[in-house]
This record gives C-alpha cells, sequence and structure tokens, in this order.
C-alpha cells in the first residue's frame, strides 16, 4: 500500500480509502459477515480510511461493531454530521454522541460537515455556535481533523475553502468531473491551503466501470499493458499529487483485492501524455453517449411516488451506452416486473427528490424523457407479455 501525508499533521494516510456507503444488504439490512470479511482483507493490505456518515442507512454501526472487535486503533474513522438536520444548538452534541455510540468509540478522526453545498447552510450552523462546539471536541482530543463533503459548483466551494480554516475536505471528482463539482481548480486550491483532500465517487459510483459506451471499452481494450476500465479511472486520479486518499465503495472481496493491487502499484506522475490522451478520448466517447449524469448515489431516495430514480437512470444510460435492448431489458427488469413497480411514470413531479441530488440533476424532467423513450409501445407489449407470464 502506498501512503500520503495529510499536509496538516504529516499523517500517512493509505492512498486507497475505504468507503462505506455501499456495503452488501441481506434482506432488511447490511450482510455483516460479508461486510467485515471484506473489510479484513482491505485492513490486512494496509487501508487505514474507512468512511461512512449518519445518513447511511447502518453503515456506522456496521463499521463500529467489526472495528470493536480489535481493529480500532488500526483505522481512521471519518464520519459525518448530519448538518441539514440541525434545528438547534443541542441538536449538533446529540447527533455526535449517537455517532460515537454507533462506531462503539469515544473519538472520530475525521470529521465532516456532510454535504455542505453553499455558505449559506454554513453561515446558519455558523449562528448554532458550530465553531465553538468543534474548538472544544477537537481540544478534548474526540475529534482530530474537521472538514466538509461538497457536492456543488466550484465557485461555492472556494468560497466554503475561505470560510474556515479546515483540516481537509472530500470532493467529487473523477476524469468526467474535471472541470465540474469542486473540480481540478477546486482540488488544486485546497492543496494550497495544506489540507487534505478525499475523492469520492471517483468511478461515478461505478459508470466509469460497468457504464462505458463500447467505443470506450473498446479504446481501453486496445492500450498495452491491458488495465480495466477501473484502474484507468483510479490511476488517473492517483496522478495527481494533491489527491490525498481515493474512495472506493467496495462490496466484493475480488474487487477489494484488485483495488488494492492498484493502490500498491500507483504513484503520483505514474501516466505519461499518451494515456493522459486516451482518458480524454474515452471522456468524449462518454459525453456523446450519456444522457442523465447520476452517479447512483441514492441521496434522491426514498421517492414518495415509489420511483426507483437512479435505476430508472442507470437503464435510460445504458440505452445509449450500451445497446437499446440492453437498456430496454434492464428497465423492465429492474423497475418494471416488480411486486411494486418502480418506473419513471410514477413520478409525482413533487420535487422533493431534486432537493437532495448532489448532481443538481433536474430529475423530474429527465424522470419525464425516460419516461418518453423507455415507456414505448414496445414497452407496454413486453409489459403485458410479462404480467401474463407471472400469472401462470
Amino acid at each position: 500500500m502506498i501512503y500520503r501525508a495529510n499536509p496538516r499533521n504529516q499523517e500517512q494516510l493509505s492512498i486507497l480509502g475505504y468507503g462505506c456507503l455501499r456495503f452488501s444488504r441481506k434482506g432488511t439490512g447490511i450482510d455483516q459477515a460479508k461486510a467485515e470479511q471484506e473489510m479484513k482483507i482491505a485492513l490486512a493490505h494496509g487501508v487505514n480510511y474507512f468512511d461512512t456518515a449518519y445518513t447511511y442507512g447502518g453503515s456506522e454501526v456496521c463499521l463500529g461493531k467489526f472495528l470493536a472487535k480489535g481493529y480500532r486503533d488500526q483505522v481512521n474513522i471519518a464520519t459525518k454530521l448530519p448538518h441539514y438536520y440541525i434545528k438547534k444548538e443541542e441538536d449538533i452534541e446529540r447527533y455526535f454522541r449517537e455517532q460515537l455510540e454507533r462506531l462503539q468509540t469515544d473519538h472520530v478522526e475525521y470529521y465532516l460537515m456532510h454535504m455542505l453545498n453553499d455558505i449559506a447552510a454554513w453561515e446558519r450552523l455558523q449562528s448554532l455556535k458550530i465553531t465553538e462546539w468543534i474548538a472544544d471536541k477537537k481540544a478534548q482530543g474526540q475529534i482530530q481533523n474537521i472538514g466538509f463533503s461538497f457536492h456543488g459548483n466550484t465557485e461555492n466551494f472556494l468560497k466554503i475553502l475561505e470560510a474556515y480554516d479546515w483540516d481537509f475536505c472530500q470532493i467529487q471528482y473523477n476524469y468526467m468531473d474535471e472541470h465540474s463539482q469542486a473540480g481540478r481548480k477546486g482540488l488544486k486550491r485546497a492543496h494550497e491551503k495544506g489540507m487534505a483532500v478525499i475523492i469520492m465517487e471517483p468511478l461515478r459510483g461505478g459508470r466509469l466501470v460497468q457504464g462505458l459506451p463500447k467505443s470506450a471499452v473498446k479504446l481501453l481494450e486496445r492500450e498495452e499493458p491491458r488495465r480495466s476500465p477501473a484502474e484507468w479511472g483510479l490511476r488517473w486520479l492517483w496522478n495527481q499529487p494533491e489527491v490525498t486518499v481515493v474512495l472506493s465503495g467496495m462490496n466484493d472481496s475480488l474487487q477489494v483485492e484488485e483495488n488494492v493491487r492498484i493502490a500498491s502499484q500507483t504513484e503520483a506522475g505514474c501516466m505519461d501524455s499518451h494515456e493522459l490522451e486516451v482518458i480524454e478520448k474515452v471522456k468524449a466517447e462518454i459525453n456523446h453517449c450519456m444522457r442523465v449524469p447520476c452517479t447512483g448515489c441514492g441521496y434522491c431516495m426514498p421517492c414518495p411516488g415509489g420511483v426507483d430514480i437512479p435505476g430508472c437512470f442507470s437503464a435510460y444510460n445504458t440505452r445509449y451506452t450500451d445497446s437499446w435492448f440492453q437498456g430496454m431489458k434492464a428497465y423492465v427488469m429492474c423497475t418494471t416486473l416488480k411486486t411494486n413497480p418502480t418506473n419513471a411514470s410514477k413520478c409525482l413531479k413533487c420535487g422533493k427528490c431534486e432537493q437532495h441530488c448532489p448532481q443538481s440533476i433536474a430529475i423530474r424532467s429527465k424522470l419525464e424523457q425516460v419516461k418518453k423513450h423507455m415507456e414505448n409501445p414496445l414497452y407496454h407489449i413486453a409489459k403485458a407479455i410479462a404480467g401474463r407470464i407471472g400469472k401462470y
């Protein structure tokens, strides 16, 4: 495992971090045994940064149970305050105490304001004396580093950077978001301020792996040595010295082992001009095919109307990045052939989803497009046939 220093304290952090949002599910909860086996593999190979959040259903509890088995001293915990739930000053301490209980610990190494996307949200927290609370927690050793996670535009990111003496930040960044979200400009400014920079959505929720257009896949397959799309995406990030840790939402042992291998072989400045040119060509192919920039994070869920929003967008994109047949197959199987269908036409147009979307997607408008292009006459025929087969 390769490590990079946190500029504030020179602590060595594994360049691969464990993202705890996408643990495998079992029934209505997380598959604890499977998650623990995967985390053990990561720990054994030197991964020492584990990222969770209050709102990642069951994630903090799962991580806490695992670390309580003798692994706590090997791990830097990063978790996040759901500031959007905070109504009064006392709520800050209440949520933090609950998080410590879930994690079965008395301190957190890296604590973030979750989805702090504009300066007004930070000013509201300041009015609730958040800065005094942070200073107290740091003095007590209950919080070692304070930061924020961000989904928004570069302008707002830069404003938040200058609003407080942050230790670190967490941004969505990948080769498709080089000039959106915080972007390369935000990454470099945070680095200039001596902050550790944690990367989330390095592969856009897997879209830069399973969701690549065939033309982009062919581009990568022609290159030697042969590398997976995931390796290309991760190498692009670790090529940049300003990146401290790249989070991966790993939920498969082979995936953990593969990511660890890449993280053990990739240094800053590892990519040559030809490889960077290949990435630019892949970006061009993706931009030509992509219809909705959804990462599948699920912040828009649950939908009051019962729409599987990420599922609808995934199938819609598949229609254009893979094939019409694969997209329609995914749409029928993943949204329509359910006890309670979750297709786009169930949208109530209430707009609740758009309030929580980190990508600022016009979800209602995009769902209307999904309905128009996916729920066509052939879809209704397939739906009727499938319904009869199901009854039979």
